[in-house]
């Protein structure tokens, strides 16, 4: 596994884990963490990953301080990278989000598949406090969040609640911090005994024709119903099912 500055990685078993490490800082997002989320992301050998943040902040933002990419032994990306990375990759990502997710940590955390947050997080875009203008996270915010609710976010700068979040559809289930491990665990394992091959296909399937026409969207996704349908582990979940056994993935 590749040495990181700015994250840590424990990847051992169906459920990898990813930390933004650098809690002194509240975790600030900068060209060189985007870089190594990335590759950390494509290296992990994990079906599952989940992301959370050292310390008591999921991520405050982008780093003002460094927003030159410098030198280190993986190259920098852009949040362009990152997050189209993010929608390729063919794993789930989630996003344990232990405390505040705000400006570009936010949209970090929106571009996971899935969010759970712990109680007392507060999740805002933040950027319009400091004369700049939340412009990278737009493309992931606008596909989660109407378009009033997005733009009072943005042009306010307000933040919200976890149960907010949760009710406007930038967060799947809040929970007591106490439980945030726990709750999050059983959701990375439930999604890591299911077909690898499967989610892989679907997860691309979805992030590649949410910007389609409505006919062509239903012809692609017809397409990739044959792609589905021609894995072995296609085949063999059908005849554990009708077996009525336990399925064994063989992932392709």
């Amino acid at each position: 596994m590749a040495a990181y500055a700015t994250i840590l990685v424990e990847d051992s078993g169906p459920v990898a884990r990813v930390t933004l490490n650098l809690p002194d800082k509240r975790n600030p997002i900068s060209p060189a963490m985007c870089g190594e989320l990335l590759a950390a992301f494509k290296l992990v050998a994990a079906n599952v990953i989940v992301l959370t943040g050292a310390g008591k902040v999921f991520s405050a933002g982008g780093d003002l301080a460094g927003m030159q990419p410098g030198p280190g032994a993986i190259p920098p990306a852009s949040l362009v990278e990152l997050f189209t990375g993010m929608h390729d990759l063919g794993k789930p990502i989630i996003a344990m989000v232990n405390g505040h997710a705000l400006a570009g940590g936010l949209g970090l955390m929106v571009a996971c598949d899935l969010v759970i947050v712990a109680e007392g997080a507060q999740l805002g875009t933040t950027e319009i406090a400091v004369g700049l203008w939340p412009m990278m996270i737009t493309a992931e915010l606008a596909r989660s969040v109407g378009r009033k609710r997005v733009l009072e976010m943005m042009l306010t700068g307000t933040k919200m609640s976890a149960a907010e979040a949760v009710a406007c559809g930038l967060a799947n289930r809040v929970v007591p911090a106490a439980d945030l491990e726990a709750e999050t665990s059983k959701l990375a394992n439930e999604i890591a005994a299911r077909s690898p091959a499967a989610i892989r296909l679907g997860l691309q399937a979805f992030y590649r024709s949410q910007d389609m026409e409505h006919e062509p969207q239903l012809r692609y996704l017809q397409g990739e119903l044959g792609r589905v349908l021609a894995l072995e582990d296609a085949k063999e979940g059908i005849s554990a099912f009708l077996g009525k056994r336990e399925p064994v993935w063989k992932g392709r």
